[in-house]
């Protein structure tokens, strides 16, 4: 017994010996990961920067693309006595400032240690050609090309968005992903997709001598490792639509988004004025001159501004009403130049016919006629209080995508503002408001905050009957999945059946045959069932919002678009004819000759003094 307990015991201790000397063998010998880790100080790794995926717009048109641009690198403890004023006149540039930058990198020595260090970005090509001649001069200096980003076409700087040099902060954010002198995506579609652009960096490994010299590949280069380029990305855009949005946009403040309404797809998404590629390509060059621009370039006010909808917004409270069963399509509201209201007020509207039913109110954009629809909603007898009926509406709106976030995947979108009973209550006590008192958030104005892209969103809903898709400007493509998400369908809480009604006015408003007239004739195309509804916003900073939003065709919709123009007065005046010009140019792929003049009125004209610089 005694004699099997001791076999077993030497055994398993042979065992246990066995399987420790094969683990050495493994690590010493065969895993040279641990040799390099433990040889690092006398090894020394040049990164390899990855290729930046290329951005394409849906019909496969580059939008961004890369081009070689040369840097030149310093590693501050290789450096030996040089003669500065020879390096100064072959890198093009002041003695001071190679002075000044050996004076830095010596006061950051402890910090910087073996770490290159980016002295010159994008040197001319004939710069870094004069410097190659003389690098064998300079120990611890080298010239480096990387890829920088290219623009065939100018599509949008604020939707494209820049990349550039990370900071502390950013490494910070992204622990082990950057190292100073890396480039990452900071907006736009670059930041988005920053994970598939970036790609994954390689490297060279080269042995190191007792005097800090670089001497020789290590193990003749088997341990390097290639960069692996970025995943190249597919957008929703329409490049040559977007191009044509912001030539049309031009010295106009506001924005246009355009949306394929049966996939949410953002084709267009203009911001005016914006960042051009030219300031793109370069960016830390204008940097300064953008954020100082009084008319904020860099604000993206597709996502980040919030506006009074105005008139457009009668379509949710028509759909409302209808849903609510206090609207029927062939009611009768009267209109004398407006709504009069409490002791002697009036809401306003300009002249036209009266009564009007549904179809020629929103034809005619009739300010009264929304008035009573929104009277009828709050004062609905079902409900117990104004407050609950407000929630109820306040609900209905929620659901058309307002008052929050739509959740598209473009960065820094904002939700806007939907009031609640509880702001009114707070401002005004609970028994102290009624209809009269917010009488204004009948025409779409009042606490009412929306962003272009809800309001293109809002235009999409209703060239669906009744769902959206969530706008997006990111498309599946072979190596990057969307979320599935974008593909289903929201549905709003009013009944698809509802949403014919005002698609029969919005259809009038621009190709007539009502009884009251029609606002939004100059955006019709022959040939194609445009269906519109104008907007004129009040502004408390000026003069009155230009509002236009439009779909088309009228039963199978291939384009949604809404224009948004600050300042600019009607909404027939500038956004109907920039939005209708815009979908004429999508669906027909140019602008008929007969509306040329109409064109060159747009692209001519310069509504910037109009507008209260920031």
């Amino acid at each position: 017994m005694e004699i099997n307990r001791k076999n077993k015991l030497l055994i398993g201790l042979g065992i246990a010996a066995s399987i420790l000397l094969v683990k050495l063998f493994t690590i010493q010998i065969l895993q040279d990961k641990y040799k390099i880790s433990s040889d690092n100080n006398s090894m020394v790794y040049d990164e390899i920067y990855p290729t930046r995926g290329i951005i394409y717009d849906r019909n496969g048109e580059i939008i961004v693309g890369n081009k070689v641009a040369y840097d030149i690198i310093v590693t501050p403890r290789e450096v030996k006595q040089f003669d500065t004023l020879t390096l100064a006149e072959a890198l093009d540039v002041d003695v001071q400032f190679i002075r000044d930058k050996m004076a830095y990198y010596r006061s950051h020595r402890s910090s910087i240690g073996y770490q290159s260090q980016t002295m010159l970005k994008q040197v001319p090509p004939q710069t870094y050609m004069k410097f190659a001649e003389v690098q064998y001069k300079f120990p611890g200096f080298k010239g480096q090309m990387r890829s920088v980003r290219d623009y065939p076409i100018d599509a949008g700087g604020n939707l494209l968005g820049y990349v550039s040099e990370v900071d502390a902060d950013y490494i910070k954010k992204h622990p082990g992903k950057y190292r100073p002198g890396d480039y990452a995506g900071k907006t736009g579609i670059e930041a988005v997709c920053e994970e598939d652009l970036r790609g994954q960096k390689g490297y060279h490994v080269y042995l190191r001598d007792s005097h800090n010299q670089i001497q020789t590949a290590y193990k003749d280069g088997e341990m390097d490792k290639e960069a692996i380029p970025g995943n190249d990305i597919v957008t929703t855009i329409d490049a040559r639509l977007q191009n044509y949005g912001q030539r049309l946009m031009q010295n106009k403040v506001g924005s246009v988004v355009a949306i394929e309404p049966k996939t949410g797809e953002i084709l267009a998404m203009v911001s005016s004025p914006g960042i051009s590629v030219d300031q793109l390509a370069d960016i830390g060059q204008h940097y300064n001159e953008l954020i100082k621009d009084p008319y904020r370039p860099m604000f993206n006010r597709t996502v980040q501004a919030s506006y009074p909808p105005g008139s457009v917004f009668k379509l949710v409270n028509g759909l409302i009403g209808l849903e609510e069963g206090v609207l029927q399509p062939s009611d009768r509201y009267p209109c004398s130049r407006g709504f009069p209201y409490g002791n002697g007020h009036k809401l306003g509207c300009h002249s036209h016919a009266s009564p009007l039913r549904l179809l020629d109110a929103i034809a005619t954009s009739c300010n009264g006629y929304f008035c009573y629809v929104f009277r009828n909603i709050l004062e609905n007898k079902k409900y117990s209080s104004i407050q609950d009926s407000f929630d109820k509406w306040r609900e209905y709106v929620l659901s058309f995508g307002f008052g929050r976030k739509l959740g598209s995947d473009f960065p820094a979108e904002l939700g806007g503002n939907i009031p609640t009973s509880n702001y009114y209550n707070k401002l005004y006590g609970k028994k102290g408001w009624k209809f009269s008192t917010i009488i204004s958030l009948s025409i779409g104005q009042g606490e009412i905050g929306v962003t272009p892209l809800q309001i293109a969103n809002l235009c999409a809903t209703v060239a669906n009957r009744g769902y959206y898709f969530i706008p997006h400007i990111i498309k599946d493509s072979e190596n990057v999945k969307i979320d599935e998400i974008y593909h289903e369908r929201q549905y709003t809480m009013v009944d698809t059946t509802e949403f014919a009604k005002v698609i029969d006015g919005m259809y009038m408003a621009v190709n007539g045959g009502g009884e009251g007239g029609a606002t939004a004739t100059s955006a019709a195309i022959p040939g194609i069932e445009v269906c519109g509804k104008t907007g004129t916003a009040q502004n408390p900073r000026g003069a009155d919002n230009s509002v236009f939003i439009c779909f088309a065709p009228k039963d199978d919709p291939k384009i949604a678009i809404a224009a948004y123009i600050e300042n600019a007065g009607f909404g027939a005046t500038w956004a109907c004819p920039i939005a209708s010009l815009m979908m004429e140019q999508y669906l027909t792929g140019g602008i008929r000759p007969e509306r040329k003049a109409v064109e060159d009125r747009i692209l001519n004209a310069d509504l910037m003094s109009r507008v209260k610089k920031d």
